[in-house]
């Protein structure tokens, strides 16, 4: 026979049993809600994501087919304006010379160099006295139309900020057939390593006095050491045209290229002062 005690100790027990299954109902229960709730927001995340996806993908096709260059004019990416005019009747004369010319210019005097270009005419006024193999080098090469019909065939728009021209050929590889010395490398616009706007300055190979015909103007302040002969300053007309230049950007993007503007010398003119 069950006791009292008996009795009491299994209804408690029963009750505890009726109290664990209904928890244990109640969590599965909340476990399917949460698992629709979870497949309902997965749908939706997903759905989300593929919109965004397919959306960016689009652009990316739009950009993808902007920048590449096909034989269909309607594939073509749209430019803007050439800043520059239409170069002047004539073309490059291939002239080489096997030494330096002789110096023929004062080196006490002021002279000027202009380039008349398709872009407008750049003035600049030459430094004679500290670079005058420099300046004699080119008042040599103007008087024998050496730079006229050529291109000014290098932009730099990243780094350093420079036009760069002198080539005849337009290959970045051409010359007068001599070199000249390295002059004036202490100028005192030349501090902290920074070519300074306004500052023309002669290329080289990389290894001293290796200077031909090809030069550079300086656009925008540009860290570069003090290799290049400057023997040069531009002046506030030249600087507008050089930016105009140089807004207009370089053909390969990546910031080293030929100038989009069609930057061509007619002329080259040196005069005293």
């Amino acid at each position: 026979m069950v006791s009292q005690e008996q009795r009491r100790r299994q209804l408690a027990r029963e009750k505890f049993l009726r109290q664990q299954q209904r928890r244990t109902s109640a969590r599965r229960k909340t476990r399917m809600r949460n698992s629709v709730i979870a497949s309902v927001l997965g749908v939706i995340v997903i759905g989300s994501v593929t919109l965004y996806m397919t959306g960016a993908l689009k652009n990316d096709g739009k950009a993808n087919a902007s920048s590449e260059t096909t034989p269909s004019a309607s594939a073509s990416p749209s430019k803007a304006p050439d800043p520059c005019e239409k170069a002047a009747a004539g073309s490059v004369k291939k002239m080489s010379w096997k030494k330096e010319p002789a110096m023929t210019i004062d080196t006490s005097a002021k002279y000027t160099m202009t380039l008349s270009t398709t872009c407008g005419d750049i003035g600049i006024a030459l430094k004679t006295s500290a670079a005058p193999h420099t300046v004699n080098s080119f008042d040599f090469l103007a008087s024998k139309g050496y730079f006229d019909h050529s291109k000014c065939h290098r932009l730099t728009t990243n780094g350093i900020y420079v036009l760069q021209c002198g080539d005849p050929t337009g290959t970045g590889s051409g010359g007068p057939g001599y070199t000249i010395p390295d002059e004036n490398l202490k100028d005192k616009s030349l501090t902290g390593g920074v070519y300074p706007a306004g500052t023309v300055a002669m290329a080289n190979t990389g290894q001293k006095h290796t200077g031909g015909s090809q030069f550079f103007l300086v656009y925008q302040d540009s860290q570069l050491p003090a290799s290049y002969t400057p023997f040069g300053t531009v002046d506030a007309a030249g600087m507008k045209i050089l930016k105009k230049i140089a807004a207009a950007g370089e053909n390969t993007g990546q910031g080293d290229g030929a100038p989009n503007a069609t930057v061509v010398i007619n002329k080259v003119t040196v005069a005293k002062s």
